[in-house]
């Protein structure tokens, strides 16, 4: 039998070798073997149908949030669509300027087809995210698929190399500011979302993301269907990049608000809140507040969460005087993200509303 090598199958195949390999391990090529270190196949084995190109043209399942991110809502999503205000017909537009992960977004689009939906966050790199899987969801998914095949066959060391590579890669993008790549800077941070230690994402004073990779044996780096769910529901939706404030144009009467900024540090050193370049002192905090007043006065159903200062001190009272004119409830969520493990487990959280 006449045997090629496997760079040779690429080569005629018009892939990398490293997907040749990827096709070998899976028993996707008939005949092929390992002599020595190196795949062999037969010469006349057929170019495996790539079962990345069974495309779901529609999204048939829920969305979802894409990346992993500190304070997501995922667990909170129970208590917190006790609030939503859409059953009437009054509320058709929804507005969330901290958006994050979007877990909230995502069950909202879901569940309710609405006028107009807004969305923001101060971390551009994020919200390119939202914008290119939006409106170039092939292109990411595409990229995604590349790097996981290209990831997930290495070795512990060859995978510490790749993710440098790629974590290089992606604040060369960052600092350059080139929107030529900005579809490689998004599929770059779910990458680095996907691999790094926790799902983290911090940057250091220089602005730069920081994180080393984590210990995932296996991890999903393309999750095609929910990337697709995630693009059809993002279709109408105005996705900005800016802070809160922006959201003022946009948030009238017929508007549901979810505000979840970054939490206030349950201790005096706690410190990590860098996942942009911008923290969020109380001075914020008391700013964000007047903000949530202003749009009270304009009608809108306001819903903000936080964390809660009792959780370190029963005599902090930081929030209950900040809200007093608000409803403030605590709830119990479990956080996993958090570089204390001290602070990781069951905490009270605060959820705030207008009504």
């Amino acid at each position: 039998m006449n045997i090629i090598s496997a760079r040779e199958a690429a080569k005629k195949w018009g892939i990398s070798q490293r997907r040749v390999a990827v096709l070998c391990a899976e028993n996707r090529i008939p005949g092929a073997a390992i002599v020595g270190n190196s795949w062999v196949i037969p010469a006349d084995a057929a170019k495996p149908i790539d079962e990345r190109s069974n495309r779901i043209e529609k999204a048939e399942k829920n969305a979802g949030p894409f990346v992993k991110w500190a304070g997501g809502k995922g667990q909170l999503i129970r208590e917190i669509e006790q609030y939503y205000p859409f059953g009437d017909g009054k509320i058709k537009k929804y507005a969330e300027p901290f958006v994050g992960g979007g877990a909230v977004l995502f069950d909202i689009l879901d569940k309710y087809d609405l006028d107009e939906v807004y969305i923001s966050d101060i971390n551009a790199e994020l919200i390119n995210a939202y914008i290119k899987i939006r409106d170039n969801a092939d292109e990411i998914i595409n990229l995604l698929y590349r790097y996981q095949n290209e990831y997930i066959p290495l070795e512990t060391d060859e995978r510490k190399i790749y993710y440098m590579s790629k974590r290089d890669r992606f604040n060369e993008l960052k600092i350059n500011g080139d929107t030529a790549e900005n579809a490689e800077k998004a599929a770059l941070m779910i990458f680095l979302n996907k691999t790094c230690f926790n799902g983290l994402y911090r940057v250091n004073r220089k602005g730069l993301f920081n994180v080393p990779m984590g210990a995932y044996k296996n991890p999903l780096i393309c999750d095609e269907n929910n990337l697709r769910a995630v693009s059809d529901r993002l279709k109408n939706v105005e996705i900005v990049c800016g802070d809160y404030s922006k959201s003022e144009s946009f948030i009238d009467k017929n508007t549901f608000v979810y505000f979840d900024p970054p939490y206030r540090p349950l201790t005096g050193t706690a410190s990590f809140t860098a996942y942009t370049e911008n923290l969020f002192d109380d001075e914020r905090q008391i700013e964000l507040a007047r903000f949530v007043e202003a749009m009270n006065k304009k009608g809108a159903k306001i819903v903000v969460s936080n964390s809660d200062p009792k959780n370190s001190s029963t005599d902090d009272n930081f929030f209950d005087e900040l809200y007093k004119d608000h409803h403030i409830k605590r709830v119990q969520a479990t956080r996993m993200i958090n570089c204390n493990s001290e602070l990781r487990g069951k905490l009270s959280e605060l959820l705030i509303s207008n009504f």
